[in-house]
């Protein structure tokens, strides 16, 4: 018998919300990002004990509220749209590990009051700042850490009956083949185009300390070049973990997503060529694209997964398009709000 629910009703066709959550995940993904590659060099330039590194420091530790509360405000779209088209299979996944997915909350709202102590208090507590910033950062990795969890549980409904015997919400898909490569593949990811973010971040500072931003550029592009050589390795290892029918659509089986594999493997050949050459708006646009083309193969592999699963989704025969429309208003009302308090924060001094 079959552990998969049957899902609601849609109000209009699934079409509409895979390309939301499609133009909305990369959106979250890059500021999530910029949110881990800022902490990560706010921690190594604070670790440094020289006045251009401190500096740097504090310009990041400024910036690191706002990439928390965009990334969280991001993030909110495409896991709506995730519960829409696959909440028969999230909500139950969610459900399993409950006591972690509820702790993402308090997680969140920790490391969210330590970038801002580290921020406001920065110079009165100088070398002491880093352990609240190290937590800020672990409690960062903890958070990945639970979605990856959910979103491997997720898909794979056999793994449910774990429910029936940790039915406290306690469990975690640790036996998953894999969970640690997408989630070393994500993080890493993280960190590569984290530090291509300081890197453009770099052109904010060029006037006011040209030493922190020349610092921000050399170090951002040199971790992005790094981690994304250390990615190219586990890409190979989370491709190679994933099941044999799954991973064969990149193999040739299925036509969009081997065109999708191969324009991947060429990006990023592309894109350590121009890091290398320091071209950074070349690498910054090339970094972009890419994150959206790893989405789009992301989908295939859920997709690939959940077809051995595959519950039929009804469409209502009346279709309500005044939700759909509502999200649109509030999304160009709320893109049109963040561009002017973005405009007006660049335009304050402190920046």
């Amino acid at each position: 018998m079959s552990l998969v629910p049957t899902p609601e009703v849609l109000p209009i066709a699934r079409g509409y919300f895979d390309s939301l959550l499609l133009l909305t995940f990369p959106l979250h993904l890059i500021l999530m990002n910029a949110m881990i590659g800022a902490m990560a060099l706010a921690l190594w330039a604070h670790w440094h004990k020289n006045p251009v590194s401190e500096r740097l420091a504090y310009q990041l530790a400024k910036v690191l509220p706002l990439l928390i509360a965009f990334t969280i405000n991001f993030g909110v779209p495409p896991l709506l749209f995730a519960q829409v088209i696959f909440g028969h299979y999230l909500y139950a996944s969610s459900i399993i590990i409950g006591v972690y997915w509820l702790s993402v909350i308090p997680i969140l709202l920790v490391m969210y009051y330590g970038a801002y102590v580290y921020d406001f208090k920065f110079w009165s507590f100088g070398r002491r700042g880093l352990p609240v910033l190290v937590l800020s950062g672990l409690l960062m990795l903890c958070v990945g850490f639970i979605f990856s969890n959910n979103m491997t549980l997720m898909l794979n409904p056999e793994a449910w009956k774990a429910y029936f015997t940790h039915p406290g919400g306690v469990f975690l898909n640790l036996s998953e083949p894999t969970l640690w490569p997408r989630y070393c593949h994500m993080m890493v990811g993280a960190l590569a185009v984290g530090g291509l973010s300081v890197a453009v971040l770099s052109r904010l500072w060029q006037k006011k300390d040209a030493e922190v931003a020349a610092l921000a550029l050399s170090s951002g592009m040199r971790l992005f070049f790094v981690a994304t050589c250390v990615q190219v390795i586990l890409g190979v290892w989370f491709l190679l973990s994933l099941p044999v029918n799954v991973m064969m659509l990149f193999m040739g089986q299925q036509f969009l997503a081997t065109v999708l594999f191969i324009v991947a493997l060429v990006l990023v050949v592309l894109v350590l060529l121009v890091a290398w050459k320091k071209h950074l708006a070349g690498c910054a646009w090339l970094a972009v694209f890419l994150v959206y083309i790893m989405t789009f193969m992301r989908a295939i592999v859920r997709e690939g997964y959940l077809s051995q699963h595959a519950v039929e989704q009804v469409v209502a025969a009346q279709h309500d398009y005044s939700p759909l429309m509502l999200f649109v208003i509030t999304l160009v009302i709320g893109i049109a709000l963040i561009a002017w308090m973005v405009k007006v924060t660049l335009q304050c001094k402190e920046y």
